[in-house]
């Protein structure tokens, strides 16, 4: 099956709640307010209670308390808070994914690891907005669920066996498509963001001459965290090379101060957006 097909049966078993569809539409509509947002994430508890706590976490770094969602649409601004919503929904609907608990803590912590990485890194960098690179990072492989779900021996196949290959290599070998241009055309029909979706199908491609700052970062933060997670031996060379590093003006010491804000981090978002992933530490 070609990634399209993967992700339209995906979207069978996956499907973004009502409550999403409708803050969608009325962040969409130009004539909405604050408070009409505002009322639709009150409707749902769980959304609300999450909103907050990641409003409020160190995440952010907001000196007051907001202790409303009118509030937090209101300090950290409507794109802010429709990030978090997404964040949100999408590892809820993934709830229902076949696959076992071990995998599937393994999957979002380095989801969430390489949505941390992009963040330090676009906030360092001194990228406009950088919180919103968060969402990117965390959605960036849903791909491999998506696979996975369908076909879970081909996920075993696309794994590193030793030999030079990336994992993206693999996967264009083994699918034909990588997990992150299969995670764009689920993105997709799922009409979330352009700013998303361009960015994400075009994680894997080295040729950064004409890449998005977005698109960029993505590049770098996705290549640390295989390293860091699952190849700290090898050098860091296998995955981006100094050159690469040093056009986007990353230097060693960015690259070990952002993998430290991640070790920081890592466990207060897990226990916001996936509480069983405490189980593991």
């Amino acid at each position: 099956m070609k990634a399209v097909e993967y992700a339209e049966k995906a979207n069978e078993i996956f499907v973004l709640s009502d409550s999403f569809l409708r803050i969608k539409e009325l962040i969409d509509d130009e004539t909405s307010t604050i408070d009409d947002i505002a009322e639709v994430i009150l409707i749902d508890p769980a959304l609300s209670a999450t909103v907050l706590k990641l409003a409020n976490s160190s995440f952010f770094n907001y000196p007051g308390k907001i202790d409303t969602i009118s509030k937090a649409v209101l300090v950290l601004g409507i794109t802010e808070v429709y990030n978090l919503v997404i964040a949100y929904f999408t590892t809820d609907a993934f709830k229902k994914i076949d696959a076992d608990a071990k995998y599937l803590e393994s999957y979002w912590e380095c989801s969430v690891d390489c949505a941390l990485l992009i963040k330090y890194l676009g906030e360092s960098l001194r990228v406009p907005n950088a919180e919103r690179l968060f969402i990117l990072g965390l959605l960036h492989n849903l791909g491999e669920l998506v696979v996975k779900q369908s076909m879970p021996e081909q996920v075993e196949a696309c794994q590193p066996d030793g030999s030079d290959a990336m994992p993206w290599q693999l996967q264009q070998q083994t699918l034909g498509f990588t997990f992150g241009e299969c995670t764009a055309e689920l993105l997709k029909i799922w009409q979330l963001p352009y700013s998303l979706i361009e960015p994400v199908r075009a994680q894997d491609s080295d040729d950064l001459s004409h890449a998005s700052d977005e698109t960029k970062l993505l590049y770098v933060a996705k290549r640390l965290m295989w390293h860091s997670n699952y190849f700290p031996k090898d050098s860091l060379d296998k995955f981006i090379n100094q050159e690469q590093l040093d056009a986007l003006l990353v230097n060693q010491e960015l690259v070990g101060a952002a993998l430290s804000y991640c070790d920081q981090e890592r466990l207060a978002v897990l226990s916001v957006l996936k509480p069983s992933a405490l189980m593991i530490y």
